[in-house]
């Protein structure tokens, strides 16, 4: 068995600690560096980003683009960019690093800390595929040779995340209006969800021929309903953000001549 590189962490928040953490069990010689002191058992913390550039791969889990890019120096040989930010900001971090001769990988993580270093964590990355350090996280997912295309897919995917945690509370808000608990609803959103994910591999294929024929569910009576579900939480005394906006987005599509088709046509509003 060869010799393990040695890691940097930089950024100990509550990711990069279950980072360093992950690597520390997986026999890697560790050093970590965050800029308000702070230790992991069994890694080595130093007092400059430059004295963690030492290592053969440095992993940066920092807040921002921001914060990372002052730090970023030749010195590194590896960069395995974690930083959550945009597919522009990956593809000027991707830039820089060739330019200055660093080997680079930019991905994000698809799990919560306690996840880290078992198999439900999902580490999606682009840029160089080879995944160094990656597989001590979780399961590594190369997901193309673009820099950016990581970043696309963590923010697509946690807006789905967003759109559906959101439509829960509006939901569990509405039935607790009139003293129905999560508990009791629960099971039944949980199995809805199901069913309503077996449509989604359907609904992407009529946005990707734009063919929205539908004898299923037209627009014009998901506009009605989305309408009533504003009304209903106005009614109830709840906040109404969600519903109007979701019922803005497809009424213009409706008034743009799509009633008649699927809820899949929404997409030519988004698009533009």
């Amino acid at each position: 068995m060869g010799i393990k590189e040695t890691v940097s962490v930089l950024g100990l928040g509550r990711m990069g600690s279950a980072l360093a953490k992950a690597l520390v069990e997986e026999g890697y010689e560790v050093t970590v560096w965050n800029r308000t002191p702070k230790t992991v058992p069994n890694a080595r913390s130093v007092g400059t980003p430059q004295e963690a550039f030492k290592s053969d791969v440095v992993v940066t889990c920092l807040s921002t683009y921001d914060v990372q890019e002052p730090l970023l120096t030749n010195e590194i040989k590896t960069l395995v960019n974690l930083t959550s930010g945009t597919p522009e900001e990956a593809r000027r971090t991707a830039q820089w690093a060739k330019a200055n001769g660093v080997e680079y990988v930019d991905g994000v993580i698809m799990a919560v800390p306690q996840q880290i270093g078992t198999e439900q964590a999902r580490i999606l990355f682009s840029g160089n595929e080879k995944h160094h350090v990656l597989h001590a996280f979780g399961e590594p997912v190369h997901v193309g040779e673009d820099a950016g295309l990581a970043a696309l897919y963590d923010l697509a995917l946690l807006g789905i995340m967003w759109a559906t945690f959101g439509g829960y509370l509006q939901a569990v808000a509405l039935m607790g209006s009139e003293g129905i608990t999560p508990e009791r609803f629960t099971p039944m959103t949980t199995s809805w969800l199901n069913e309503m994910s077996t449509l989604l591999p359907e609904m992407g294929e009529e946005t990707r021929t734009r063919r929205y024929e539908t004898d299923v569910s037209a627009l014009d009576i998901n506009v009605s309903g989305l309408r009533l579900l504003t009304e209903a939480s106005r009614a109830q005394g709840l906040d109404t953000t969600l519903p109007q906006a979701l019922h803005g987005l497809f009424e213009r599509a409706q008034g743009n001549g799509h009633g008649a088709h699927s809820i899949a046509s929404v997409i030519e509003e988004i698009r533009k």
